[in-house]
């Protein structure tokens, strides 16, 4: 299986057949692969390294200094994630890397304020400089993610501003991920992070350029993508294959580990809370924050806890 590779330049700015053949690839990495590679974006590579050092600092402070960010004390899921706050595969062990979420920040008196992912940011002290980087790269991202969604609807053969409504007050999680290198006791059921789907629409992914990500393949094997700074590994999620009654495909992926540290910024680039994501002709609705809701309780750790009592 071959990744599709899109140069955003001829993708968002091209014409004529240059652009129709960027957006064949667009169809093809959407339909039949579920991934694809973008580079030539607003985000370049001095971008992304500038984003990924701000985690790096982060994370590399002890976990006692960490610990006043934990989101297990939120109830939500903003702020650290300790090894093992995750299990995206319930047959596996607890991922054992460490994340750091954060999203759209509301003011107090909007609607969706109250909705638990929704909820404030928490923004660590140091680095000094980390929530300036951050949300710059937010907005940003958040921008690039709209386009690359126009572009899928177009190659589908919808309108470009098919979703874009739904986009006004998204529900886009920023990730920090950090992969220490895989403990030596690894067993067969611990990952990095266990092969899953994502649960949204579009997930803008930035590397260190180290390798890790593997994508399933649709004979049963495992195919890596490595992504310089510079260059996204983009996929689509449960919520768009399901919301385009599966023109869109959603492919398993994971991290098993190795034996050098990794780091990731995954967007996750979700429409607004009270966003219908039924197929067309539905007979009922189906909101976006329910589906997420939902799947955030199962795989955030102190939140299945909470739902579970």
């Amino acid at each position: 299986m071959r990744i599709p590779a899109i140069d955003a330049r001829v993708l968002f700015d091209g014409r004529g057949r240059a652009r129709a053949a960027e957006l064949e690839k667009v169809r093809v990495a959407a339909v039949d692969i579920g991934f694809m590679t973008v580079a030539g974006t607003a985000l370049d590579a001095a971008d992304i390294e500038r984003v990924l050092d701000v985690y790096r600092r982060f994370f590399v402070q002890p976990d006692a200094a960490k610990q006043r960010w934990n989101m297990a004390a939120t109830g939500s899921n903003r702020g650290w994630g300790a090894g093992g706050a995750e299990q995206v595969d319930p047959t596996a062990n607890p991922d054992f890397k460490e994340v750091f979420d954060s999203g759209p920040e509301l003011p107090p008196d909007d609607p969706l304020a109250s909705r638990t992912y929704y909820a404030p940011n928490l923004w660590p002290s140091e680095p000094a400089d980390f929530r300036g980087v951050i949300v710059d790269y937010y907005e940003r991202a958040c921008a690039v993610s709209l386009r690359l969604l126009s572009a899928v609807a177009e190659a589908i053969g919808e309108p470009a501003d098919h979703f874009d409504e739904q986009f006004d007050k998204p529900m886009a999680l920023l990730r920090g991920n950090y992969y220490p290198p895989r403990p030596a006791d690894s067993g067969a059921a611990d990952f990095g992070i266990a092969p899953h789907t994502d649960y949204g629409c579009l997930t803008l992914l930035a590397t260190d350029g180290s390798p890790g990500l593997e994508v399933a393949t649709r004979d049963g094997g495992w195919v890596a993508v490595v992504a310089p700074p510079g260059t996204f590994a983009v996929n689509f999620g449960e919520m768009l294959e399901h919301w385009t009654a599966g023109r869109v495909v959603a492919t398993p992926h994971r991290v098993v580990g190795g034996a050098n540290e990794r780091l990731s910024v995954p967007l996750f680039f979700n429409p607004r809370h009270d966003a219908d994501i039924a197929p067309a002709g539905s007979a009922e609705p189906w909101l976006a924050g329910e589906h997420l809701a939902r799947r955030y309780d199962e795989t955030y750790v102190h939140r299945r806890t909470a739902t579970t009592g």
